[in-house]
């Protein structure tokens, strides 16, 4: 989604490259031959630390930090870590916070456009996640670190709720597109359906976790 140096994940050498494009209805697991159990521990054990991390430490260059992680490691390291985590867990919950941030940053013009579509429908949403006006580009931008932000210097759980909020407005103005496109073309109008069905389900898992996390069960 952005310029990263450094080790490929797989392999590669230290140069500058582009991590495989990555929009917010695409949550493709990644492969690995590792042990699943341990690979499952580590990635709960570096969502805890990083949360941790960010919670006990009210310096807002660490926050930032912690947002940008995944602008400076590759999205590709971040979901070698927490990918193939079950959604309703802290990892995956995790996940999914900076894979909708990276897909938003990378396409703000295409999510606003998406986000107009759905606003006016889903209006609760839209106020929950918070999305200033109008809402094109730069304010797509703003609200998804705003939402990322809030994960380490905020409520854990209203910041899970928040990019829910964004995926059920994002997922509406999809389904809502896909109305008026569905007779010019089909085959883009059945994208976009698909694409708003698995942010629906993502919305969900967000929102479960963000009970679980109330709960004191999110691990």
């Amino acid at each position: 989604m952005s310029e990263q140096a450094g080790t490929s994940p797989y392999g590669g050498s230290n140069r500058h490259h582009k991590p495989k494009p990555f929009a917010p209805m695409d949550f493709e697991p990644f492969a690995g031959g590792a042990d699943p159990a341990r690979v499952s521990e580590a990635a709960h054990l570096a969502a805890q630390a990083l949360v941790r991390h960010g919670r006990d430490s009210d310096d807002p260059q660490i926050t930032e930090r912690l947002v940008r992680l995944a602008d400076e490691q590759g999205l590709d390291a971040i979901a070698e870590m927490w990918a193939e985590s079950p959604a309703r867990s802290l990892p995956g919950a995790l996940w999914r916070l900076y894979a909708l941030r990276a897909a938003t940053v990378q396409d703000p013009e295409r999510i606003s456009v998406y986000f107009r579509a759905g606003r006016d429908t889903a209006q609760v949403s839209n106020v929950v996640a918070g999305a200033a006006e109008p809402p094109g580009a730069d304010e797509m931008r703003t609200m998804a670190d705003a939402i990322l932000s809030g994960a380490f210097d905020g409520d854990f759980d209203v910041a899970l709720e928040r990019s829910a909020a964004f995926c059920r407005v994002v997922a509406l103005g999809q389904a809502t597109l896909a109305d008026g496109a569905e007779h010019a073309n089909e085959a883009h109008a059945s994208k976009l359906t698909r694409n708003s069905h698995q942010l629906v389900k993502t919305a969900e898992d967000l929102e479960h976790a963000a009970n679980a996390w109330r709960l004191g069960e999110l691990d």
